[in-house]
């Protein structure tokens, strides 16, 4: 690991001179001397690790909280788990207290990833590694690793559904569509709206798709806090413009929480047709609108594997070894390429939600009726 060898490196030499000056001097010391770094031995399946989440307002992040939490308990390791409430100055302080309080690694989902610089250069200082979670950490090196699901991919498997829901390839069209996606501070959106929009804009293009609100870029897209309510307000405002007398085929939603929130709208303001609408995560609200056929899918991403994984990678970390990664060329988080492990998403629609889901145990039958 770069940080931990360049640490270990540092102490070593540091040990070297306390021995040479202890041999030039007649009074010896019992203790670190001022301005020595602390070494902390570790090992896995022992030590204290910090688990940041964003918050408790959306679903997955429990589920990703307390999955995290679980394995690593399993492990045997002592958790301080912590939401954040998608508060940025709350995740700082949270982080702070972790590195304060005796962590010996921190798991991150960040709620902005420009923002943790300062309390990340104190974790870099102490030696303390840091694994960015789901969400990519910006421009700073204290990052050793990322573990996420492969968030391209999850833009992509929306658009290629919709190609495919709207037979795109052998029908003429235009077809109308709107575009949601989520918070401008979570660079997780620049896979996700990334990888959509490279199926579907040559579409646009061509003219087979129409954006008749004509808000097509991620700036226009974003929904702040990937609130609900923000996205229905939206919502809200593109039906009254632009289909009081047009058809809509279709709204490309990044995740679950924004697609609540256009699905809200719809149930409220809009008389057509339903459209095909996608998401992601599988929370439980959008699982029963796809059984109620108000959503055509969602993106699933088990967070029971990502937990699994990061864990590992933990393991790997504690141990002084090198944790397994699978994508060491596309993450760049301005600093350099972060070793990642990247999980596989797999599309849930009304054909496949019980094997998925319930038959899978993650939710319970009863959850999703």
């Amino acid at each position: 690991m770069k940080n931990r060898s360049k640490r270990l490196l540092a102490l070593g030499l540091i040990s070297a001179m306390a021995v040479s000056l202890a041999a030039c001097t007649s009074e010896g010391s019992g203790g670190a001397t001022s301005g020595e770094k602390e070494d902390k031995t570790t090992e896995a399946g022992t030590g204290k690790i910090g688990v940041a989440m964003p918050t408790k307002d959306l679903q997955r992040w429990n589920q990703d909280g307390e999955n995290m939490k679980a394995e690593l308990e399993a492990a045997g390791y002592e958790v301080d788990l912590q939401f954040a409430s998608n508060d940025i100055n709350t995740q700082v302080s949270q982080i702070e207290n972790m590195i304060s309080g005796g962590c010996d690694l921190l798991v991150i989902a960040s709620i902005d990833g420009e923002s943790l610089g300062t309390p990340l250069a104190t974790a870099e200082e102490q030696g303390i590694p840091v694994i960015s979670y789901d969400r990519l950490i910006m421009n700073t090196s204290a990052v050793e690793y990322y573990a996420t699901f492969d968030n391209y991919l999850v833009g992509q498997k929306q658009g290629e559904y919709l190609v495919e829901a709207l037979d795109l390839e052998n029908t003429d069209g235009p077809y109308n569509i709107e575009i949601f996606t989520g918070d401008p501070g979570d660079n997780n959106v620049n896979f996700f709206f990334g990888g959509a929009m490279d199926v579907i804009q040559p579409y646009i293009d061509s003219g087979k798709l129409v954006v008749q609100s004509g808000q097509t870029t991620k700036e226009q897209c974003a929904t702040a806090d990937w609130s609900s309510e923000k996205a229905q307000s939206r919502m809200d405002a593109i039906l009254s413009s632009n289909y009081a007398d047009k058809q809509l085929d279709a709204v490309l939603c990044s995740n679950d929480s924004t697609a609540l929130g256009v699905e809200n709208s719809l149930e409220a303001n809009y008389t057509g047709e339903w459209p095909i609408i996608t998401g992601q995560d599988c929370d439980m609200p959008n699982v029963k609108n796809i059984v109620a056929g108000k959503q055509a899918m969602s993106v699933f991403k088990d967070t029971r594997l990502l937990a699994e994984q990061t864990v590992k990678m933990v393991d790997a970390i504690m141990s002084g070894g090198e944790a397994e990664v699978n994508d060491t060329e596309s993450y760049d988080n301005g600093t350099g390429v972060i070793p990642t492990y990247l999980c596989e998403p797999t599309v849930v629609t009304i054909d496949n939600y019980e094997e998925m889901l319930v038959d899978s145990g993650y939710y319970d039958a009863a959850d999703i009726q």
